[in-house]
């Protein structure tokens, strides 16, 4: 009997560990809740050059379409997106994607670029409706280089409707940057729609931009929030995906997925329930 005993007790104590591991998996995660789910991605995708093939300027559209299907998202925020320029050739690089994967795409041009166009898109598998580009401030750096958010509105399976925004913040100044927080904030503040922003803020969790956005913004990661540039030893977390606290997700989980030979940055998942 007393082996019996010593034997339980050292399955529960098993048991106890495990549970315990499992939830450090999750540790930025809300109790999940509701019965929907909503899998969402963000990725920087240094317009298809691997960097590893940038002195030749390769374009590889099937890797991004590859690390994108593997996690089998619902929307995707993407930026660095190439439209018919010379660099990549005459190709909507939203739509080539969309299409590898059976999705719609919304592209949102920031700036002129290469004869063609650069800037930000939004693929979901459901339809995109009511798109709109808006181009930021750059008052604190003028000539820095033309930032935008675009959104839709993209009505889920279950008949609730969102409002989805992609964007990519400016690089050289930390001013423009807090400015460009203040109208995303300024935006959903007005928005009466569950609203969930993603993208390449090229801002720190400690930065002000940051600080701003969480003013309005829930981020789906706020502690130990793995980084997501370099890809090789990556050292800085700057990409984000966040919903206005009004919302009713909760995050069921987030990662940062480990791709090294598709872009320059690292991709983030999450999976929200509401």
């Amino acid at each position: 009997m007393k082996k019996i005993i010593t034997n339980c007790a050292f399955i529960l104590a098993v048991l106890f560990i495990t549970t315990s591991c499992s939830k450090k998996t999750v540790s930025n995660a809300s109790t999940a809740t509701g019965k929907n789910q909503l899998r969402v991605m963000t990725y920087n995708i240094h317009h298809a050059n691997p960097p590893s093939k940038a002195e030749s300027g390769e374009i590889d559209l099937d890797a991004i379409a590859k690390t994108i299907r593997n996690e089998n998202p619902d929307i995707v925020a993407l930026q660095e997106v190439d439209v018919n320029t010379t660099r990549s050739g005459p190709v909507n690089q939203a739509e080539a994607i969309a299409e590898k994967l059976g999705m719609h795409a919304y592209f949102g041009r920031a700036i002129d670029y290469g004869s063609g166009y650069y800037g930000v898109a939004i693929l979901s598998k459901y339809p995109l409706t009511e798109t709109t580009v808006i181009h930021l401030p750059e008052d604190a750096d003028p000539k820095a280089e033309d930032r935008v958010l675009t959104t839709a509105r993209i009505a889920l399976p279950d008949g609730k409707a969102i409002r989805f925004g992609s964007t990519h913040l400016d690089v050289r100044s930390a001013g423009n940057r807090d400015q460009q927080v203040r109208i995303i904030n300024e935006i959903a503040a007005k928005e009466t729609m569950p609203f969930i922003v993603a993208g390449d803020f090229n801002a720190t969790p400690e930065s002000s931009a940051i600080a701003e956005l969480d003013k309005r913004f829930t981020r789906t990661c706020t502690t130990d929030c793995a980084p997501t540039i370099p890809v090789n030893n990556p050292s800085r977390t700057i990409d984000f995906i966040a919903f206005t606290k009004e919302s009713p997700f909760k995050v069921v989980s987030q990662k940062v997925i480990p791709e090294t030979y598709a872009s320059d940055h690292l991709p983030v998942v999450v999976t929200l329930s509401y």
